[in-house]
């Protein structure tokens, strides 16, 4: 049985990985997540007891990194502080978790000779014009905008750091825009399904125009899966499933699937700096790797993560009055 930690296995992406990894493998997982506001211990409560661990602490944290890392075949490094709003008011978080803590995980596993996997997002490499028909490939250069995406994009650059000048045994991904279920409601998809589930209406950023390439977080996990298997040491993949939409087009298609009239939504203010959009292009990881989305229908898959949503109000009741008003501060 093979030995997997998980940080940041608390959290949506981080979440959904346990769940597909206790179910395509017969792996013992040590969740390691801080349980921040984005971390729900409840998003991991039905899981076998005999196959998940999970432990509350700080990837920051040397000692409890290095007791954890001792003994596992493999980290898988999810954690980070991603919202970019947060990152616009307090840079200072993001710096202390996507740098200092992805530097600790990186001297843990290089003293024990550990396998690592590193979580990384395509908002490196800044953004593409609306027009523009290219996406982003392993080769782009990185651009970042944001205090998130710039503490992202050094992160990277350690791991890359570690593999060449300490052959630490390691890979790297970056995935386009994920929804589906576990999803803090705080982000685009869900916030917007949750508050026509209230009664509200959707809320859109300026005009609706920027463009974002959507996965569904089971076939984001299926790749990392591949990619820890069989991906080649020291390589990066680019995880997509050509699911690019504005965030106009999504909120109309959230509108329809729940019956209600396609322009029933308000528009509020841009958010500072908004990348217009992002485009990722997965052929790497698709010939060399095999992989495919299963979820290749966006439509087919937002109303399966609708239905989670509708289904699962327990789960995303707690956090959305909070949620709402910390919104409604900022006039959005």
């Amino acid at each position: 049985m093979r030995k997997l930690l998980v940080t940041g296995g608390a959290g949506f992406i981080g979440s959904n990985f346990v769940r597909y990894a206790i179910d395509h493998t017969d792996s013992a997982v040590t969740v390691l997540d801080k349980l921040t506001y984005a971390g729900n211990r409840r998003s991991l409560t039905d899981l076998p007891q005999n196959r998940m661990t999970f432990v509350q602490g700080d990837i920051c944290n040397a000692s409890l990194v290095h007791e954890l890392v001792r003994g596992q075949d493999l980290v898988v490094h999810f954690a980070a502080e991603s919202h970019n709003d947060n990152s616009l008011r307090d840079p200072s978080v993001f710096v202390a978790t996507n740098l200092v803590g992805t530097y600790t995980l990186l001297e843990a596993v290089r003293r024990y000779g550990v396998r690592y996997h590193h979580i990384s997002t395509d908002e490196v490499y800044g953004d593409l014009a609306l027009d523009d028909p290219n996406r982003f490939t392993e080769s782009s250069p990185y651009n970042p905008s944001s205090p998130y995406s710039a503490t992202k994009a050094g992160s990277d650059h350690l791991v890359r750091a570690w593999v060449r000048s300490f052959g630490v045994a390691a890979t790297l991904s970056n995935c386009s825009n994920n929804y589906g279920p576990y999803q803090h409601v705080e982000k685009f998809i869900p916030r917007q399904i949750t508050n026509i589930l209230d009664g509200g209406r959707p809320k859109l950023y300026g005009a609706g125009s920027n463009v974002r390439d959507w996965i569904h977080v089971d076939d984001h996990s299926a790749a990392v899966l591949l990619v820890t298997a069989e991906g080649k040491i020291g390589e990066t993949y680019l995880i997509g499933a050509d699911g690019e939409r504005n965030n106009k087009q999504v909120v109309e298609t959230i509108l329809e699937l729940l019956g209600k009239p396609h322009d029933a939504y308000d528009h509020v203010t841009d958010r500072a700096g908004h990348d217009l959009r992002y485009a990722i292009d997965s052929t790497k990881l698709r010939l060399e790797l095999g992989w495919r989305p299963i979820f290749s229908d966006f439509t087919s898959g937002l109303a399966a993560t609708i239905e989670w949503y509708q289904a699962n109000e327990a789960w995303w009741r707690p956090q959305k009055a909070k949620t709402e008003a910390n919104y409604a501060r900022q006039g959005q």
